[in-house]
Formats: structure tokens, C-alpha cells, sequence
């Protein structure tokens, strides 16, 4: 670099005092450049007392002051490049986004926002400053997430046997009391026999399902073991019960009615009166439309956002339906063809800016346009609902194992390719 460009970087942002005062004042200065960008002197000034208050909390020893320094002014230049990065994926955090984020940081800290917000004056963070801080964070985190997901893949094999030890080591601890109904059925039954056998066992199950009494059904019907006691079997543990139970018994809950199913004897139905020691786990699904626009070269950021604005317009006329618009319109090839629906699922499965306008959308009403790493978007949410996701729960928490073991891996061999990538000259104060 040469000697004009080095003292204008190393000018920038100096007060121009009157000729009669003394020395000008320096308020910042550059001590990095990082391809187009910069590293501010102010911004290792906040991170040293970050680093240092966050060691005074948690007793910590810092390191030589040499060494601390060549740390935090590395962390600022990936820091650096990673809101780049953010920029060209054209990632904005809006208002609604960052204040949504601070009432999370608020409740890990089991406070208000206000208690938040007196908590740092205490420690001389001005308000303004943390809010920045926060959005820059998570700036870094939508650039990061968009381009490491990219390079994850996990196959269907991997979740299963991740989730098959997690339901092993669970179900060690799990008991079912169980009632079952067993009708016989000779091997050499012919056809017909076996027929109105597995005619009656459906019977049976539809009526258990319609608030049939087990123990009065198994009484009448069943020629198991345990017929004379109304099919009960008790407390069991899988490796307590017969094989052909265990195998049928995976994460089903309290009521649940399990069969027809065939063994040498006969059909058979279980049902589990009560259970101790499963955990079940129920989540909200939601059903979702949107239409997507994305910019181009031909189309801008504020050309996508009035197109939006002109087909909400069009449906609270009535002119369109949101699934013609959808339709027409979107750049959702895969939700496009069906009016822009994306079915059911839980809001983990999105982007965490459609996941916040998703979230935080009454049903029924269609969200302003808002911008998201894919483009701009309006959303309605149609339907939410309640189900039982124990299974696929065990299947959500193995792949978020795999997910983050993998994503934690593959976020650091991103970042290494970031920085040998970019250009970035230290600048010394003796430069």
C-alpha cells in the first residue's frame, strides 16, 4: 500500500480543531483492512472490555496482553468478513427481529428487557450500543447458517441408528401396563376361516378405538394366557414381556391401540392402559402459504417489495385469490404449483426470519413483505396444530446431533476458507 492511501486510512475520522487550539484529536482509526472493509480501533477498544469484564465474572486469567491482542483482532477481521458475506447474501436484521431476540436473551437470563437493558447501564453499555452489538451477532449468524447448511448432508441411515440407540437407552427405563385380545387360528385354517378371523380382529380394534372396554372384549373374545383376567398383563418392561409384544411397542403413548398383527397362533391386539417412564412430546405444527419474489438484476430489492405490496392489494379486493397469485407470481417453484402451500410442519424447518414472521403471524392474516436469504416474501399461516411427535421427536434430536456435529465442522473449515480467500493488511501504529 502506498503512502497516500496508508495516511488516509490511518486519517479517517479525525477532529479538525480550530488553528488557536492544540493537536488534533484522533477519534478512530483504521487497524485492519479486510478486503473493501475495515477494522476499527473502537471496535477492539469494545471488545477488550468485553473480554476483560467477561473474565472478571467468571474468574478467568487473561492471557498475555500481546497474545489477547492478536486473538480479539483476529476474531474482529473474520467477524468482518462474515458481515461481508452477509451483505452480498443481502442479510438484514430488522427491528421486529432484533427485539425478538433480546426478550430470548432476556428469558435465558430469567429477567424483563428492562431488567436487561439496567443491567447493562450498570456495567456502562449504553442500550443503543448492546442493540447494535446484538444485531451484528446475529447479522454473523444468518451469513454463517445460509452458507454452512449448504455443505451438510446427513442420510436417512445415519438419523436412524441415531435414533434407535436414543429409544434403546430410553425404553430401559420404560413401563407399559398392557391388555391384550388374542384370537386363534389353526395353521391349517383355510382361506375363509382366516379371513373372518382377520375380519373380526378389525372389529375389535374399531371398536376399542370408538371407547370399547378391553377387559370386557377380552373376556368374550380373546383365547390368550390372560383371557379370564380381562386380557391384563400388568407392569411390564419390554425385555419382560413376549417377543412378539416388544416388537410391536415402540414410542406410542397412554390409549394407544396397537394391531391386528399375525403370529403362529393367531391375531392379536394390544392396548396400553398406562405408561411410566416414557417422555411424549407434542408440538405445534403449523400450515403455511407464501409467495416469493426474488430480486434480480432487472428487479431490485424495492421493485420485489412494491411487487408484494400490489398483489396483497389484489387479494383484499378480492380480485385474486392467494393461491392464484402463488401461483402466477412466486419463485417457489416447489410450493408455487400448489398455491404457494408448504404444508405442515413445525417453524424449526424454516429460515429463522421466515421462522419469526411465521411465529409470530395470527391466523388468517397475510404478513407485510419482509426479506428473508431467499428473497422477499408475504406469508399467510392457514392452520396450527397440536400433535403427538414422540417418534419423530427421537428422529428431530438425533438429526440436530448429527446436524450440529457436522455443522460445527464444516462452519470451521467455511471460516478457514474465508480468510485465506480475503485480503487483509494489519495496520501498525508505527506504519
Amino acid at each position: 500500500m502506498n503512502k497516500w492511501s496508508h495516511a488516509l486510512i490511518t486519517g479517517v475520522l479525525v477532529l479538525l480543531t480550530p488553528l488557536t487550539q492544540a493537536a488534533p484529536q484522533e477519534l478512530d482509526r483504521v487497524i485492519a483492512v479486510v478486503n473493501d472493509g475495515v477494522v476499527l480501533n473502537s471496535e477492539m477498544t469494545a471488545m477488550r472490555q468485553t473480554v476483560t469484564r467477561n473474565a472478571a465474572n467468571g474468574d478467568r486469567e487473561l492471557p498475555p496482553q500481546d497474545v489477547l491482542e492478536e486473538q480479539m483482532r483476529e476474531r474482529l477481521i473474520v467477524e468482518e468478513l462474515q458481515l461481508q458475506e452477509a451483505k452480498r447474501l443481502g442479510i438484514q436484521i430488522d427491528d421486529s427481529q432484533l427485539q425478538q431476540a433480546i426478550k430470548n436473551i432476556a428469558k435465558e437470563q430469567s429477567v424483563s428487557v428492562n431488567a436487561l437493558r439496567d443491567k447493562m447501564a450498570e456495567q456502562g453499555i449504553a442500550w443503543d450500543q448492546y442493540r447494535e452489538q446484538v444485531r451484528r451477532e446475529l447479522t454473523i449468524s444468518e451469513a454463517r447458517n445460509a452458507q454452512v447448511r449448504r455443505r451438510i448432508s446427513i442420510l436417512p441411515q445415519e438419523v436412524e441408528t441415531l435414533a434407535s440407540q436414543f429409544n434403546e437407552q430410553q425404553m430401559q427405563k420404560v413401563r407399559y401396563k398392557l391388555s391384550h385380545i388374542q384370537l386363534k387360528l389353526d395353521d391349517d385354517a383355510d382361506k375363509a376361516e382366516r379371513d373372518a378371523v382377520k375380519k373380526q380382529a378389525y372389529r375389535l380394534v374399531d371398536t376399542l378405538r370408538h371407547g370399547g372396554n378391553v377387559a370386557e372384549l377380552a373376556m368374550e373374545y380373546s383365547k390368550g394366557p390372560k383371557a379370564l383376567d380381562g386380557g391384563d398383563w400388568g407392569w411390564l418392561r419390554l425385555e419382560e414381556m413376549p417377543t412378539i409384544f416388544a416388537d410391536q411397542i415402540t414410542n406410542q403413548g397412554k390409549d394407544a391401540i396397537i394391531g391386528p398383527f399375525r403370529s403362529g397362533v393367531g391375531f392379536h391386539i394390544l392396548k396400553i392402559d398406562d405408561v411410566q417412564g416414557l417422555e411424549t412430546v407434542a408440538v405445534t405444527e403449523v400450515k403455511a402459504r407464501h409467495i416469493l419474489i426474488k430480486p434480480s438484476i432487472v428487479l431490485s430489492d424495492k421493485g420485489a417489495k412494491k411487487e408484494l405490496n400490489q398483489l396483497i392489494a389484489q387479494i383484499e379486493r378480492g380480485e385474486q385469490t392467494f393461491a392464484d397469485l402463488a401461483k402466477q407470481y412466486s419463485d417457489d417453484p416447489g410450493s408455487a404449483v400448489n398455491g404457494g402451500d408448504l404444508g405442515w410442519s413445525t417453524t424449526e424447518a424454516y429460515v429463522p426470519a421466515f421462522k419469526a414472521k411465521v411465529d409470530s403471524l395470527p391466523k388468517g392474516q397475510i404478513s407485510e413483505p419482509f426479506k428473508t436469504v431467499h428473497g422477499w416474501h408475504v406469508v399467510e399461516v392457514t392452520d396450527r396444530r397440536d400433535v403427538d411427535k414422540t417418534d419423530a421427536a427421537v428422529k428431530n434430536r438425533a438429526y440436530r446431533m448429527l446436524f450440529n456435529r457436522k455443522f460445527n465442522e464444516e462452519a470451521q473449515a467455511w471460516l478457514q476458507e474465508l480468510r485465506a480467500g480475503a485480503y487483509v493488511e494489519v495496520i501498525n501504529d508505527d506504519s
